[in-house]
């Protein structure tokens, strides 16, 4: 995905507003429609209550019985966390199944091996592995919400956006692209001449080479679908996941193991070895906004803009549409 070379930062002040800000009350975790929580959440609440459903308890509270978001315990950040597990090697085998039927009907069967190798494959090829993966990221997702949540995406992986999203997520995304990766592969520049070409390569093996149209709907699905599905998996199922787990380890310790763990996981799902460290970084980045946010709202647009920055650095290369 492009996120290949990318799919960013979540994190008070008084005693009072944190635990406001923090720890929800439990009708904001309520399912039922005619509750009080459904009214904070569209707005048509109280202020206190909106200001409280807009409130991600994350890492900060233990579960509805106190107040908290799923996952409610340690047994449900487990469950929530191997559901991960299996929708990424679901979305796997999902991606393989999907291309092996393409194949065969246009006549690839063959050669699909090679053809999924090529550094820059047929348009099939990368949009049919998008879709598997998808497929077995939002499996999952739902599937955590439905059996250890509260049957609502948006309040158990805290899809929300507010208006000066795009605004964070835009400059994140920019100084993600153009500051944090170069600094962390700087050091290695010296090493390696041909670095920059070579941590290139896995945008062009997503983008690089179509035609006009196909580039065109490539660039809409990394831009706009990448960001929401990986959002949704890494920094809402994943990270709110390592929240639960880790929150033993303190109100400072636990919260850096989640967002730098989820970095990892999120640099090492591309299998690409050359780019980890700058996947990772910025898959710190992302989890360090949906920490400090409460949403992910500004983390989806960040990773928005890093896909587009590198889709555009592959299709402009000198200023002109190859």
């Amino acid at each position: 995905m492009l996120a290949n070379l990318a799919p960013m930062a979540k994190g008070s002040a008084g005693s009072e507003s944190a635990r406001a800000a923090d720890v929800p009350p439990p009708s904001v975790l309520s399912s039922d429609p005619s509750s009080p929580a459904r009214d904070a959440r569209t707005g048509s609440g109280s202020p206190a209550e909106a200001s409280a459903g807009d409130a991600w308890a994350g890492g900060a509270a233990v579960g509805p019985d106190d107040g908290g978001a799923p996952p409610s315990t340690i047994g449900d950040s487990a469950v929530w966390l191997m559901l991960a597990a299996g929708g990424f090697i679901a979305g796997q085998v999902l991606s393989l199944v999907i291309l092996t039927a393409i194949a065969a009907v246009n006549g690839h069967l063959s050669d699909l091996s090679a053809l999924t190798t090529q550094t820059v494959p047929p348009a099939w090829v990368v949009v049919g592995g998008l879709v598997g993966l998808w497929i077995g990221f939002l499996g999952a997702v739902v599937t955590a919400s439905a059996v250890r949540g509260t049957r609502s995406i948006v309040a158990d992986m805290g899809l929300r956006f507010r208006p000066w999203d795009p605004l964070i997520g835009i400059g994140t995304g920019l100084v993600g692209q153009y500051v944090l990766v170069n600094l962390l592969y700087l050091p290695w520049e010296h090493v390696d001449p041909n670095l920059s070409q070579e941590l290139q390569q896995p945008a062009k093996h997503l983008t690089g080479g179509f035609p006009g149209v196909d580039l065109a709907v490539i660039a809409v699905l990394t831009v706009l679908v990448v960001p929401v599905v990986e959002e949704l998996f890494f920094r809402g199922l994943v990270l709110r996941g390592f929240l639960r787990l880790f929150r033993g380890a303190g109100r400072v310790l636990g919260p850096l193991l989640a967002v730098v763990t989820t970095g990892i996981v999120f640099g090492l799902a591309h299998g690409e070895l050359l780019e980890l460290l700058g996947l990772a970084g910025f898959g710190v980045l992302l989890s360090v906004m949906a920490y400090r946010f409460k949403r992910l709202g500004p983390g989806i647009f960040a990773h928005a803009t890093f896909n587009l920055v590198a889709i555009l650095a592959i299709a402009f290369p000198t200023g002109r549409v190859r």
